[in-house]
């Protein structure tokens, strides 16, 4: 059974600021060389290499549009899953030996968003700067970014034995 299952994807206004303008410039270029036959600069770029680069870009842009972070609390397990970048990480509920709900610093503590190592440990995040921070029983520290952490600590908190 599931007891808590939270989707997050990365979407940041800043991000999509820089990323749509750029997508619509190189839009523009390949249809002036391409279509307009007005190649773009002094060394312009031959048609194959410019359909590989806009390709490659678009590409980029679509699999980061679709990255997820999942977290699930199941009855034995948290389980954390980052669809698009084949990340899995399953914890034994009973390893887990104190989590809070608390407010972090994504960019001071981890150095961004994302699967980053930190001072502190891992965090799995996406965007926002509050989570759920876990101390393990090998003595590491795991956060988990969440829109919902109050949630996710209740969750765990209902699953999680007393100790």
């Amino acid at each position: 059974m599931i007891y808590f299952r939270e989707v997050q994807r990365f979407r940041q206004a800043w991000y999509w600021a820089i990323q749509i303008p750029a997508l619509a410039l190189l839009s523009y270029l390949v249809y002036r060389q391409l279509v307009l036959g007005k190649p773009v600069g002094d060394h312009p770029a031959s048609n194959t290499a410019l359909v590989i680069i806009a390709a490659t870009i678009a590409v980029f842009v679509i699999w980061f549009f679709k990255l997820e972070l999942i977290t699930e609390v199941r009855d034995d397990v948290l389980e954390i899953r980052f669809r698009g970048l084949f990340v899995r990480r399953v914890i034994l509920l009973s390893e887990i030996r104190h989590f809070e709900a608390e407010t972090y610093r994504p960019i001071r503590d981890y150095g961004g968003w994302g699967v980053r190592r930190g001072l502190d440990g891992m965090a799995y995040n996406v965007s926002g700067n509050r989570g759920v921070e876990l101390k393990l029983g090998d003595g590491k520290s795991l956060l988990i970014g969440s829109q919902r952490p109050e949630e996710l600590a209740l969750a765990l908190q209902t699953r999680i034995p007393a100790k």
